[in-house]
């Protein structure tokens, strides 16, 4: 098992050419279960929160839900970084008070993401979340590419830079030639989000990125099992692939005290 190093140390992991590889749980079994095969960090996915309750991912909506999962999560043998959407809301004051709050439940990191809205609007988010809890780890998502055609990245990523970001994050970048000039433009660690049919890890590490998150893909592929394997119920067939034992999946929850 990797050494958790101190709530201080998450930054430390962002290392370029040995990037830290970020599986995104949903809940504290999934946590534990990746916790237990050796990651020292593991951040959550807003998609899974909201569908979890079935309310919609990117609305706002699931502030308090997230909030309940990093209680659960921040006191486990790993280290909590916390997807949060846009920080919930648009008043830059009560984004720092949740970045306050995760702090206190023991996150040691917050993703905040732009929408592609308006540039001063998130860096004046990012650094209430800096003043609020300085020793979080912000990371700054621009979703210039997730939503549109790449264009305003590097004026979005230093602005966010000058807010107090300690990171930024570009999904939807797969191209290695920009990937890499992002790289040698940035200061801070840039984080990719994985993609199958982009780079892989190997490759990722080589063009210089120093995280790579996988979001929601681990819950997606939990939920295409699920269906996969009614499917060959159904059908007569075993489903293939890994089962935890009933035992496997109990011991993952927590003793009482």
């Amino acid at each position: 098992m990797t050494a958790v190093p101190g709530r201080t140390g998450f930054a430390d992991l962002h290392r370029p050419g040995a990037p830290l590889l970020l599986p995104n749980a949903w809940d504290h079994a999934s946590a534990a279960a990746l916790a237990a095969q050796g990651y020292a960090a593991i951040g959550t996915t807003s998609l899974a929160v909201a569908a979890a309750v079935g309310l919609p991912d990117g609305a706002a909506a699931t502030r308090e839900h997230t909030l309940r999962l990093a209680r659960t999560l921040g006191t486990g043998p790993f280290l909590l970084s916390v997807d949060a959407e846009g920080g919930f809301s648009d008043d830059p004051d009560q984004v720092g008070e949740l970045a306050r709050e995760l702090w206190a439940v023991g996150a040691v990191g917050i993703n905040l993401e732009d929408g592609n809205g308006p540039v001063d609007r998130h860096a004046a988010k990012i650094a209430a979340a800096r003043s609020a809890a300085p020793g979080l780890f912000v990371n700054a998502r621009t979703d210039t590419y997730w939503l549109a055609d790449g264009e305003g990245t590097l004026p979005r990523l230093d602005a966010y830079r000058q807010a107090g970001a300690d990171g930024v994050f570009v999904p939807g970048l797969t191209d290695p030639e920009r990937i890499t000039a992002l790289v040698r433009h940035l200061d801070v660690p840039l984080n990719i989000l994985y993609s199958p049919s982009g780079p892989t890890v190997a490759r990722l590490a080589e063009l210089g990125v120093s995280r790579i998150s996988l979001g929601s893909l681990l819950y997606r592929r939990a939920l295409g099992a699920a269906l996969d394997a009614m499917a060959d119920i159904a059908g007569g067939r075993t489903p293939p692939g890994t089962t935890p034992s009933y035992d496997a999946v109990q011991a993952l929850g927590r003793r009482p005290d």
